[in-house]
């Protein structure tokens, strides 16, 4: 009996760790500083001595909510994976943390979350996927488009819309520039930067869906992808 007790508290505590997601917040700009390594809700940075200390994220597993007070409240953004070198307006303003899990939010065995690997189009057979809710997903079957990012020109997904495979020195090629407000990225890790020829602030964003760019909204005008 205790060895079957003991088994199972293994396993429950190897389930937790596989569903857990994983944030790195770091106290300067360009990941510098001190690090802080979260998988689970921080309901109030002092607890960690990193209240309001904040200059920019690695979200390298999840969907996450920065506040800027405690407990979740006053100003909240999401944040996918990817890299993100400075934050804006939250920039040594962020108290709280919580990744957010949605319904069917899971894992599968080999660690990945659900809608993770679909959006890198790894089914054996095709690029046949389905989406879940915690990416914007209503179940449906759909065949997904061979560009590995969508931007559109308004927040969450509207307005004019450009498809992009491949490096971009700049966006007026496309007739893009200084437009993009919401991005999609279904494969690869690709970075952003505000001026022509990947100059300027940049961020790195890695599959996922963005509905709103923050500092960035309506400043890309060159893309290219890093891995």
């Amino acid at each position: 009996m205790k060895r079957l007790l003991a088994a199972a508290a293994v396993l429950a505590s190897l389930t937790q760790a596989a569903v857990a997601g994983e944030l790195t917040l770091f106290e300067h700009s360009d990941f510098r500083g001190r690090p802080l390594i979260l998988r689970g809700d921080a309901p109030n940075l002092v607890d960690y001595g990193f209240n309001d200390r904040t200059s920019s994220v690695v979200v390298r597993s999840g969907t996450w909510l920065l506040c800027e007070h405690r407990d979740f409240g006053g100003y909240c953004a999401e944040f996918g994976p990817g890299e993100y070198r400075e934050l804006g307006n939250l920039g040594d303003r962020i108290s709280s943390a919580r990744e957010i899990v949605r319904r069917n939010d899971w894992r599968d065995g080999d660690g990945y979350r659900r809608g993770e690997r679909d959006w890198r189009g790894e089914r054996e057979g095709g690029r046949e996927s389905y989406r879940d809710e915690r990416e914007g997903y209503r179940g449906e079957r759909e065949w997904r488009s061979r560009e590995a990012v969508q931007m559109f020109s308004a927040p969450r997904f509207a307005g004019g819309t450009v498809n992009v495979s491949e490096n971009l020195r700049t966006l007026r090629d496309v007739g893009f520039n200084d437009r993009a407000a919401s991005i999609i990225v279904h494969e690869g890790r690709w970075e952003f930067c505000e001026h022509a020829d990947f100059h300027g602030q940049c961020v790195v964003f890695g599959p996922g869906r963005y509905e709103f760019l923050g500092a960035m909204n309506n400043r890309i005008s060159s893309m290219r992808r890093v891995r």
